[in-house]
């Protein structure tokens, strides 16, 4: 059972029975979702076969990773570009499922 008085803007991870904390690791910079798929792209060596529509209900317009926590409690603030850490991706995912 989740105990009664978590609070979640200020958790004490001892109450619960997942004393764990996730957090979000980004560059806490926006990428045009575009610039992501031409990343994937070349990384893969394939290009995306795309259907562009406009946003769609309960599309996000613009959003990134709010790295606070992380910088605070761990004292780490990532600086990958996506080109970098797609790629770095990429040559990972196509090296693992080739077996």
């Amino acid at each position: 059972q989740p105990a009664v008085d978590f609070d979640s803007l200020n958790p004490d991870p001892g109450s619960s029975k997942a004393p764990f904390k996730i957090y979000n690791i980004g560059n806490s910079s926006p990428v045009l979702l575009m610039d992501y798929i031409h990343a994937v792209e070349k990384g893969l060596g394939k290009e995306a076969k795309m259907e562009l529509l406009p946003l769609q209900p309960g599309d996000v317009p613009a959003s990134h990773a709010d790295v606070t926590d992380l910088i605070r409690d761990m004292d780490y603030k990532p600086d990958t570009s996506i080109q970098d850490g797609v790629s770095a991706f990429t040559e990972w995912y196509l090296s693992y499922y080739k077996k």
